[in-house]
């Protein structure tokens, strides 16, 4: 593409940039001067009513014209979104035809032009609220909605919004695949555990190709159970129990974590397999309290033995 329409500077900002992409006709104001114009407007206004009887209302009336192009930039935001939104339908529907080309020029064109406009609305604004912070000390925040930031001032989110980002951001650690649920006996990590609980996640593999690992990472045979998933490249999902705020509870909250992940399988090994490892001591109880709200729930479950001699 070619700028035939501006020449460019080592003054150019981002904004004049993008701007002058557009190969409007008309020529675009630039980042200076809609920067100058927005710190005029709120100083003259400022000056205006400073030491007036309308003193008493000076706050309003600043804050009331800087949300003013907080919500024109917010209005082209959503036109733009429309536009966006066409731009995905007369690609998806593109045939190839001279007509259809050009709608989707003329689309993409007023995408494009309302982004400018909207930038440059944010320009004017941060500048009125920069010029009303020095003069006055005062910070303009949006009455809703989120702020987005520019050079001159920082970012500020609604706290719904960012709640609703941070959902989203969490969701898109999305395992992919069904979930095998693993929980063994610490104690379980000797030579024929390992070969006992490698062959059990063979098998969960072969009947979920696309699995990922969920267990809490406790040391012994779960770790047994996590360096297989590296060298097999499956997915690790981990419920760690949390002992600062569950105390001794905390394996097993730690199995509610695990089912609330939904698993297709559960796999348990409450006891190691080694006859003199396992030798005067006990079933690990959160492995078996996993099989028994696994049983409760109608989820799979393969407890894992030794194998047939």
């Amino acid at each position: 593409m070619t700028f035939s329409l501006h020449a460019f500077s080592t003054a150019d900002t981002a904004f004049d940039v993008q701007a002058a992409a557009l190969e409007d006709v008309r020529s675009h104001p630039t980042e200076a001067a809609l920067v100058q114009f927005g710190q005029a407007i709120m100083t003259e206004l400022l000056d205006l009513v400073g030491d007036t009887a309308l003193a008493d209302v000076q706050a309003m009336l600043a804050e009331s014209l800087i949300g003013a192009f907080h919500s024109a930039a917010g209005r082209i935001e959503r036109d733009a979104d429309r536009a966006r939104d066409r731009i995905r339908i007369l690609d998806r529907d593109f045939d190839g035809s001279e007509m259809a080309d050009t709608e989707l020029q003329d689309a993409t064109q007023a995408a494009r032009a309302m982004d400018v406009a909207q930038a440059a609305c944010e320009l004017i604004r941060d500048a009125a609220a920069e010029a009303y912070a020095t003069v006055t000390g005062e910070v303009w925040t949006p009455w809703r909605g989120s702020r987005r930031g520019t050079h001159l001032t920082a970012a500020q989110l609604d706290a719904k919004q960012a709640l609703r980002a941070i959902a989203q951001r969490k969701a898109a650690a999305d395992p992919g695949g069904p979930l095998v649920a693993f929980r063994a006996a610490p104690g379980a990590d000797t030579g024929a555990d390992a070969s006992r609980i490698f062959d059990a996640l063979n098998w969960a593999r072969s009947q979920w190709p696309a699995m990922a690992l969920a267990t809490t990472g406790a040391k012994g045979a779960e770790r047994l159970a996590i360096r297989w998933a590296q060298q097999k490249g499956v997915t690790v999902v981990l419920a760690r129990a949390d002992f600062n705020r569950h105390g001794k509870a905390a394996p097993f909250r730690a199995n509610d974590d695990l089912m609330a992940l939904e698993p297709a399988c559960c796999l348990t090994l409450a006891q190691s397999l080694d006859a003199d490892r396992a030798s005067g001591t006990r079933a690990f109880g959160p492995a078996l309290d996993l099989a028994q709200q696994a049983a409760a729930r109608g989820v799979q479950h393969l407890a894992i033995r030794a194998r047939p001699a």
